[in-house]
């Protein structure tokens, strides 16, 4: 296994295999956002379809973690968007977080 802090998406298929199925999740949470004109989601979460899909492991690692401060106890997206979106989105991110803790923890 190539060191992570290294390697290329390509070399890290279990990071780009989460990372894109984040990305189509976070596509289809955005498109509600633009449906029910939550603006505000969309501003905050608009890059980070493209960087999990196209970024390097440190954008991947800051869409991620931006994507899952979008669930605050305070101030969260699910107050604004439905379920059918935002919980597949929480889903996706969650692996993904683990995926770069694996990787991390195998630096």
């Amino acid at each position: 296994m190539p060191r992570a802090e290294n390697a290329a998406r390509h070399e890290l298929p279990g990071l780009d295999e989460r990372a894109l199925s984040a990305a189509r999740a976070a596509d289809l949470l955005l498109a509600a956002a633009a449906e029910r004109g939550a603006g505000r989601w969309s501003r905050e979460l608009g890059g980070v379809p493209d960087a999990l899909r196209d970024g390097d492991l440190g954008q991947v690692r800051r869409a991620a973690v931006r994507s899952r401060s979008a669930y605050g106890p305070k101030d969260s997206v699910r107050d604004a968007l439905p379920a059918e979106v935002t919980e597949p989105f929480l889903r996706e991110i969650d692996r993904l977080l683990k995926e770069l803790a694996r990787l991390d923890r195998a630096r």
